[in-house]
């Protein structure tokens, strides 16, 4: 079974999906190391990761591609890939979307900003109008040669038009064949309530610790009627503070020592990287079984 129709079919059962995201290699190994059913590549993450840049449009595709390609080596879990706007109009959505699906990614995430896109928790964001953004949704559905290839419908009207524009922009993906609707930035408790009370399913809920959406735990948005508990870029979040206090303490002490029970051992961090998986397959190779 291909990952997109393996996260199609968890989609149909009860329980919601709990998806942490990341934007590196060793991020998506831990991911699945962890137990985790599938995982996320977040274009904030990995604009952060990467090259250490902010979310503000800076990656365009072929980093993406690249980034996805790196990850792929690394993991089997079926991945959700941000590919933000689609990089462009109708063909370029094409070429996001088989892209994409020659990499094995199981679901697409679009978005209906206007490039320079930006996180969708920064302000003065400008979105696409209805007609163009809609018409990015229908030629992702058109594009994708796995039927099974989920297509996930983003609006980020929410921050300059207000609930009411997002709610209404998302039924008009879901008439465009979006598999899966995700309202990002939901600023109160009640809006969230709201978006899955009144949209139909599968619907996505983005955790963005600090951000503009009040924070729930997997079981709690459950109840509102999500289908997947997203966190997005806490690994990315986690690391900036705790490797910057390491940093910080290193620099004036000139010592570690302090930190090592706070760190993976050497041994853990090479069974984290695979190095058992690579010492087992060259015993089995040079033995001859």
């Amino acid at each position: 079974m291909n990952a997109a129709t393996s996260l199609r079919k968890r989609l149909l059962q009860p329980e919601i999906l709990l998806i942490p995201g990341g934007g590196s290699p060793l991020e998506l190994r831990l991911i699945e190391q962890t137990g985790f059913e599938a995982a996320y590549v977040s274009g904030y993450a990995t604009a952060a990761a990467r090259y250490g840049e902010p979310d503000i449009g800076l990656c365009a595709y072929a980093e993406i591609e690249d980034a996805v390609h790196a990850m792929r080596r690394v993991t089997n879990l079926p991945l959700i890939v941000d590919c933000d706007t689609g990089y462009g109009d109708v063909a370029n959505v094409v070429r996001t979307v088989r892209g994409m699906e020659l990499l094995g990614v199981a679901a697409i995430q679009l978005e209906d900003q206007a490039w320079p896109k930006r996180c969708g928790h920064m302000d003065n964001k400008i979105v696409e109008s209805r007609d163009v953004a809609v018409r990015k949704i229908r030629a992702a559905v058109a594009a994708r040669q796995n039927p099974d290839t989920l297509i996930v419908a983003r609006t980020d009207s929410r921050g300059p038009m207000g609930i009411h524009e997002a709610l209404d922009r998302c039924l008009l993906f879901k008439e465009a064949g979006a598999d899966i609707l995700f309202v990002d930035g939901p600023q109160s408790l009640e809006e969230l309530e709201q978006i899955g009370r009144e949209l139909p399913g599968p619907l996505l809920a983005n955790m963005s610790e600090t951000g503009l959406t009040p924070l729930r735990s997997a079981s709690e948005l459950q109840e509102m009627g999500y289908k997947i508990a997203l966190f997005p870029s806490s690994t990315v979040r986690l690391m900036i503070k705790a490797v910057g206090d390491f940093l910080e303490d290193l620099r004036k002490t000139g010592d570690s020592r302090a930190w090592v029970d706070k760190m993976a051992s050497l041994g853990q961090t090479n069974t984290a990287l695979g190095l058992d998986e690579i010492r087992a397959f060259e015993s089995k190779l040079l033995s001859g079984k």
